[in-house]
Parts: structure tokens; C-alpha cells; sequence
């Protein structure tokens, strides 16, 4: 009697490990829905910023909100020598000064970039800071924040 009670309750204290583990690896691998929204972006080779379904690209997005940045670079006609084909850089349309952490450099291929909507609500504009192509000063994007 003693063995199978002890045999039950190694039963149920690796059941409630392993159920703990479980746990554990799906809170850590899924993503957190709800926290970021994603936005997809397209820095092309013909110098132009993209965003599906959108004529001409621009982000609107609320003060202060996380946002998932997915771009996918592709090779103008020139780039930088350590690899980089397009920048993301974004300024404030008043001044035209930098916003903190939102300075990007972009290789070729998909990236992905964590960040939070400046808290100030207003335009902004995004432009590629490296001279990717003849036709490299059009590459700019409407950004707005919303209060």
C-alpha cells in the first residue's frame, strides 16, 4: 500500500512539472498579443517605401503606442560598403530633427525592429539616409501621430 501511494504521488509531482513546463514554453515562445502593433514595410529597390494596400505609403500610429516594424529591404542601384541599402530614419516635420531610436539601417532582406511611437502627437516623415539610387531623395513616408 505505502509503494503505490508513493508511486502516485511521484505520479502526480511530475505530472504537475511537466504541466508547469508546458506552461512555461508557451508563455515564453507565443507572441504577446495585444502589446506591439505590426506594421510591414517595404524599403524597394526602386527607392520608395511601400506599405500593402496603400497607393502612396504612410504610418499613422497612436502616441506613445509599441510598435513591431517588419521591413523588407531590397538593393537599389548603390550601398554602403558595410551592407546597408536603405535607412529609416524618422523626423520631426517642424524641425526636422531626429527621433531618438528611430534611426535604422537596413540590410538586405527582412528585419525586424521594436519600437515606441514618439509621445508627442503630430507629423513626422520617414526618408532613407543612404543614397540608395538616383531617385534617392523621394524616398520619403508620411508618419502621424495621433493623441
Amino acid at each position: 500500500m505505502r509503494n503505490l501511494r508513493q508511486s502516485s504521488i511521484r505520479f502526480f509531482v511530475v505530472r504537475f512539472l511537466m504541466t508547469a513546463a508546458m506552461g512555461m514554453f508557451l508563455a515564453v515562445s507565443l507572441p504577446a498579443f495585444g502589446q506591439a502593433r505590426v506594421i510591414e514595410v517595404l524599403a524597394d529597390k526602386d527607392s520608395h517605401f511601400k506599405i500593402s494596400g496603400q497607393g502612396r505609403a504612410e504610418i499613422t500610429a497612436k502616441a506613445g503606442e509599441p510598435i513591431l516594424l517588419r521591413i523588407i529591404a531590397r538593393k537599389g542601384k548603390t550601398w554602403n560598403r558595410d551592407g546597408t541599402v536603405h535607412g529609416f530614419t524618422l523626423l520631426r516635420a517642424k524641425d526636422h530633427s531626429k527621433v531618438p531610436g528611430w534611426n535604422l539601417e537596413l540590410k538586405a532582406g527582412p528585419q525586424e525592429f521594436t519600437l515606441i511611437a514618439p509621445a508627442e502627437p503630430g507629423d513626422y516623415e520617414v526618408l532613407c539616409t543612404v543614397i540608395c539610387s538616383d531617385d534617392h531623395e523621394a524616398m520619403r513616408m508620411k508618419f502621424t501621430v495621433l493623441p
